[in-house]
């Protein structure tokens, strides 16, 4: 039989450069099973220019040419002057990657993190340095993600006394991301040592990924307290850290931090779904992720579940669905898991049906997606130079 080739129709979400493209096939109604159509969501998330701040500086220090390997892969030397643009997060991501393996320094993502600047983070920043102490500043962090880097997830867990921030960059393509989660936890660990003081040290700074052959960089920035390969990427430290006081938090610019939030949460979801989406990544591996069970833990009937979420254009079902999809990248990434741990830890009864939604979902299975994204393709070659007038 000969399935219909996809209709796709585009669409734009409420936050700023993610487009969406959605597929209605023959494919799709015979794999919902019930006859109906099944838009498959393909978020392709934006970062702010401003995450590149002291590119240009660092590459030339290391001895490359920025503009070449930034226009290899479609990037604009000259929109680095306009921090507040977005780009997609795929194409900085590779931007480092190729920086880290064109000039030797596999610490190429940290040393960048030593340019970065409050600011960096846009509006956001202008609220951080004013909330009352770090748990607060976290929860910011969290809830508005999309305002500053679209890719990344922040999650915070609180076990005997130990508090363990993870984060993770969903990209939606199988492309490396060692070098923009290096330059992600040096930050996170940057902000964080703003709230708490210049001698603050956590318990333990973890990375999923190998250790490089130097880890120089990584003791002078993030401290001697280093673990790699480890199950997941972010810091340790103590609970009690997390209401430690800002003691630089200003008052009189809670005005100023209330109208920034208000700005923000005009671009991004309600908090519905951000707990949402919480709820659904606790849920997934138990195999008890229903809209009936995360609205019990919400104090909410199935109902008043669905309305709100309506009121912020999602469903519970387009929820779970790019909550798994970020969540099969992020086990992916680490070979630590196998594709039945991640079949399980996805909520699917068996790893045949993880690997066909994965296909559906991405166009690849788990392994080849696995495979890619362990390679980096090499830049585009730069044009030849065009001859001198009068010259043959």
């Amino acid at each position: 039989m000969r399935w219909p080739a996809p209709l796709r129709r585009p669409a734009t979400l409420a936050t700023v450069g993610v487009t969406v493209i959605t597929c209605f096939t023959s494919w799709d109604n015979f794999l919902s099973g019930l006859g109906q159509v099944v838009p498959v969501v393909i978020l392709r998330p934006s970062i702010r220019y401003a995450s590149l701040s002291g590119y240009l500086e660092l590459a030339l220090s290391l001895g490359l040419d920025p503009g070449a390997l930034m226009r290899s892969i479609d990037l604009d030397p000259a929109d680095l002057a306009i921090p507040d643009k977005w780009v997609p997060a795929t194409r900085v991501a590779r931007l480092l990657e190729l920086s880290a393996r064109a000039s030797g320094h596999e610490d190429f993502g940290l040393r960048l993190a030593e340019y970065r600047q409050p600011s960096t983070l846009g509006p956001l920043s202008l609220v951080l340095r004013d909330e009352p102490d770090l748990r607060s500043a976290l929860g910011l962090l969290m809830r508005y993600e999309h305002s500053y880097n679209e890719a990344i997830r922040i999650r915070l867990s609180e076990v005997n006394g130990l508090a363990t921030v993870r984060l993770w960059l969903e990209l939606g393509e199988p492309v490396p991301s060692r070098q923009g989660e290096e330059l992600a936890v040096a930050a996170l660990y940057g902000i964080i040592r703003d709230f708490l003081g210049p001698t603050w040290r956590p318990l333990s700074v973890c990375f999923s990924h190998g250790a490089p052959a130097d880890v120089d960089t990584h003791a002078r920035l993030l401290g001697d307290r280093l673990h790699f390969g480890h199950d997941f990427t972010g810091l340790v430290m103590y609970a009690r850290d997390l209401d430690a006081r800002n003691a630089a938090a200003q008052q009189d610019g809670r005005a100023q931090a209330t109208q920034a939030l208000r700005s923000l949460a005009a671009r991004g979801g309600a908090d519905t779904s951000h707990r949402v989406r919480e709820l659904v990544e606790v849920l997934l591996p138990t195999g008890r992720c229903s809209a009936d069970e995360v609205a019990r833990a919400m104090g909410l009937d199935r109902r008043t579940l669905h309305r709100h979420l309506s009121r912020a254009d999602e469903t519970f079902t387009t929820i779970v669905d790019s909550t798994r999809a970020g969540l099969a990248e992020r086990y992916l990434a680490n070979d630590r898991y196998s594709m039945t741990e991640i079949s399980e830890l996805l909520g699917f009864a068996a790893p045949s049906a993880f690997t066909r939604w994965f296909r559906h979902r991405f166009g690849d299975s788990p392994s080849q997606w696995r495979a890619r994204r362990s390679g980096l393709p090499a830049p585009r070659p730069a044009p030849p130079p065009r001859p001198q007038s009068g010259t043959v």
